[in-house]
């Protein structure tokens, strides 16, 4: 086995930026989710996971200005607009900015600078799903703005498992925002899912624990740019595989990961 591609997304449900190397510590990739956009009137975080009241924010990329390196402060944030004008997070009237494109009073802050609740909605398309048709409000663990976990991972195999099980439908790795991608040749199915409650070793010195299959929601519906919107992944997921794709990680040993690092699964 071994890491196809690395992901990191600067700014909390914005589009991120692929890396060929990564530090990880041990809160997650360094610089993943630093930044939030948050509502004034509600003091919560913008998500994608509420998309009937954020609608574009996967119209928003955002990625950092230089290099990230463990061993210097983070640079600034650069953040393209759906207009495709730039803002940086040093910009002095970047949240005047971030208001006039969301047309909703917003301000750009780190976790440590506020709260960290969010909404989600439940589609009521997923007949499935009892809570369907309702928001829900939870909380980011302390001073994050992650949902669960520092480490999402999916493979190849739960990627092609879902494309067969969903012939018309695009399914790319880009729809369910992962950290870490991982081939795993020779297997079939959502492999990835065995290795809960085990230990995957990243080279020679990153472990990870994996703590528990992850939980998808309305965001892997919404378009992506050119990915159209489609409400039978997430239908096909809860029908198929109680809805899960991919897992969450907590790191057990930080230390430097790369594309193509070999990884193995330990047994705990």
């Amino acid at each position: 086995m071994k890491i196809i591609s690395l992901r990191r997304y600067p700014v909390k449900s914005m589009m991120g930026e692929e890396l060929n190397a990564c530090d990880l510590t041990e809160n997650g990739i360094y610089g993943d989710r630093m930044y939030g956009v948050i509502d004034k009137e509600t003091g919560k975080l913008a998500n994608a996971k509420n998309p009937k009241k954020w609608p574009t924010m996967f119209r928003y990329h955002s990625t950092y200005r230089e290099p990230v390196t463990i061993t210097k402060t983070l640079p600034h944030v650069q953040i393209m607009l759906p207009s495709g004008d730039m803002i940086y997070s040093n910009d002095h009237d970047i949240d005047e900015k971030l208001t006039e494109s969301f047309n909703r009073e917003v301000m750009l802050r780190s976790p440590s600078q506020s709260a960290t609740f969010f909404e989600g909605y439940v589609p009521k398309e997923i007949e499935e799903l009892a809570d369907r048709g309702t928001i829900f409000s939870r909380q980011s663990p302390t001073n994050t703005f992650f949902d669960i976990a520092f480490i999402h991972i999916i493979t190849t195999n739960t990627i092609n498992s879902l494309r067969k099980l969903l012939p018309e439908s695009r399914i790319e790795a880009r729809r369910f925002r992962p950290n870490i991608i991982i081939d795993v040749p020779d297997e079939e199915g959502f492999v990835e899912e065995s290795w809960v409650n085990k230990t995957l070793q990243i080279g020679k010195e990153v472990k990870l624990n994996i703590i528990q299959p992850t939980k998808r929601c309305v965001m892997t519906t919404l378009a992506q740019g050119d990915l159209p919107n489609d409400i039978h992944v997430l239908k096909t997921l809860v029908k198929k595989n109680e809805g899960n794709f991919g897992v969450y990680a907590e790191i057990i040993q930080p230390g430097q990961i790369k594309v193509d690092d070999k990884v193995k699964v330990l047994d705990l």
